[in-house]
């Protein structure tokens, strides 16, 4: 390819997006190349619209074109109840799965020694703030099951014990349709931790 080539670029900027390989990349800039008016230039369009209107919400953290987001400013949630979850992509996983109908808090990330990553890189004074005047009764904890988020579950257990809310933690275990003899160690203990009765 020539050097300044737009679609070698645009082939080059699509294949640095998480899940497209440049092969990837390459088939979805010659569908686009193939009908420009109908799939080039909406995508283009929409994707500066978004560059221009989305930010994060200035309550949970939550990416929206308004702020506080449409989650924040839903009457119907359960505003007792926060989910403290890592990154937006947690968040929007357990919205499409209707799992929680209460609100959210975006940390921004975990606690890791390795990677330089300490409580004040991360959303938790604010936490404790919206804990203390927004009346929270319950926060949930839904971190992953990594050593970085058992490192961040017990950094913020004690740091929201002071508070006087409950705070618990999403279960672990055996998926649903999850097979024994493929489940690793971690996860089978988990389970057998987490077995309640019938």
């Amino acid at each position: 390819m020539i050097a300044n080539d737009p679609i070698e670029h645009l082939i080059t900027l699509l294949s640095r997006l998480p899940g497209l390989g440049r092969r990837s990349a390459r088939r979805a800039v010659l569908r686009m190349l193939m009908d420009p008016r109908d799939k080039m230039l909406p995508l283009a369009d929409a994707l500066r619209a978004a560059a221009d209107a989305v930010r994060p919400c200035e309550v949970c953290g939550n990416l929206d074109a308004e702020s506080p987001c449409h989650i924040c400013a839903d009457r119907h949630r359960d505003r007792r109840l926060v989910c403290v979850v890592e990154g937006v992509a947690d968040l929007w996983a357990l919205e499409r799965a209707h799992a929680h109908r209460g609100t959210y808090h975006v940390l921004g990330g975990l606690l890791s020694a390795l990677g330089g990553t300490g409580p004040e890189d991360l959303s938790i004074t604010p936490l404790l703030r919206r804990i203390e005047t927004d009346g929270i009764e319950e926060v949930i904890l839904a971190l992953p099951a990594t050593v970085d988020g058992a490192t961040t579950n017990h950094y913020l257990i004690d740091r929201l014990k002071p508070t006087g809310c409950v705070v618990t933690r999403l279960a672990q275990g055996v998926p649903i349709g999850g097979a024994l003899d493929v489940l690793d160690d971690g996860t089978l203990a988990a389970a057998f931790k987490a077995r309640r009765p019938l």
